[in-house]
């Protein structure tokens, strides 16, 4: 399996180093913005081509198919364009930044029949994975999940601490998260309200948003999420059960007093985007819709396309 990894920042690097764990992938291909990066970055990985066109990868014989890791704003059209070129493409979260390019991804995914993946990690996470596990199994039912999602990023800046080109967005990148996830565990959601805080004078984006979800099963959720809050950062999930609480950080999990949870034994390694690769490969090596594919995750995209047309009235 011959890829290509479109993206070679912070996030684009962690897909390289799960990628190396899985056996008979070669990365071909590194693309980037500048070329000076994108070749040393192919060096690092062992790639043999480096570019800043993501046209010029896909024209290559030994390129099966795509990671994208590029800015939220580009992510539709690259994958459109790599399917369109009949390559595979994994796309990063989230798989667009509006409801009609998702529906156009959806569209192009149905009529070539690639596998078309989305970076919903959550899904993929040992920690969350142990829930699912148990609500499959019919041991768990969610009676309400309470969420908060907090960065400290008051400047346009990326996990290295480096300027971004693109600015993030709660909405379509960090509640898609929680809303797919929500979904995942509960059903589909048949109610959702948006709130947000003031609008950033240079990033013209809201720093603070509140989320309430409710799903068919009857449970609900709430989600909080800011790029103002000074820490602990990161997303913390609080599952309110029928039978039980827990309480997922990332890969970490407890009970409700606290009590640590071994999850290590949940799948083949703990490192959630190492899991969303292997599934992304599996899913082309089988010919098969893998997990988190484009249809299955695009009623997020619904969700928080309703929820967008609430914050413009």
């Amino acid at each position: 399996m011959r890829i290509a990894l479109a993206g070679a920042g912070a996030f684009g690097e962690k897909h390289l180093d799960g990628l190396k764990n899985i056996e008979g992938v070669t990365v071909t291909s590194i693309i980037s913005r500048g070329l000076e990066q994108a070749q040393e970055v192919a060096d690092n990985y062992g790639a043999i081509h480096a570019t800043t066109e993501l046209d010029e990868a896909l024209a290559r014989d030994d390129v099966d198919a795509v990671i994208l890791c590029t800015p939220t704003q580009m992510h539709a059209a690259q994958a459109i364009a790599c399917m369109k070129a009949g390559k595979h493409v994994q796309v990063e979260i989230p798989l667009a930044d509006s409801l009609a390019d998702a529906e156009e991804v959806l569209r192009v995914q149905k009529e070539t029949g690639l596998v078309g993946m989305v970076g919903h990690t959550r899904r993929f996470n040992p920690s969350h994975q142990f829930i699912h596990n148990k609500i499959v199994a019919g041991e768990v039912n969610i009676q309400q999940m309470d969420v908060q999602t907090y960065f400290f990023r008051r400047k346009n800046m990326n996990a290295k601490g480096q300027p971004r080109s693109w600015t993030d967005h709660l909405l379509w990148h960090h509640a898609a998260h929680t809303v797919d996830l929500f979904a995942y565990q509960a059903g589909k959601i048949v109610k959702a309200n948006a709130i947000e805080g003031p609008i950033h004078p240079e990033l013209g984006i809201a720093m603070d948003m509140s989320i309430q979800l409710k799903s068919e099963s009857g449970a609900i959720c709430t989600l909080s999420l800011s790029f103002n809050n000074d820490g602990p950062l990161g997303t913390f999930f609080r599952y309110i059960c029928d039978d039980g609480t827990y309480i997922a950080r990332y890969d970490d999990l407890v009970n409700g007093k606290e009590e640590p949870i071994d999850v290590s034994k949940v799948d083949v390694s703990m490192n959630g985007i190492e899991l969303q690769d292997r599934e992304f490969i599996a899913a082309i090596r089988e010919g098969r819709e893998p997990n988190s594919s484009v249809a299955q995750v695009f009623d997020c995209y619904r969700v928080l396309g309703e929820l967008e047309q609430q914050l413009l009235r």
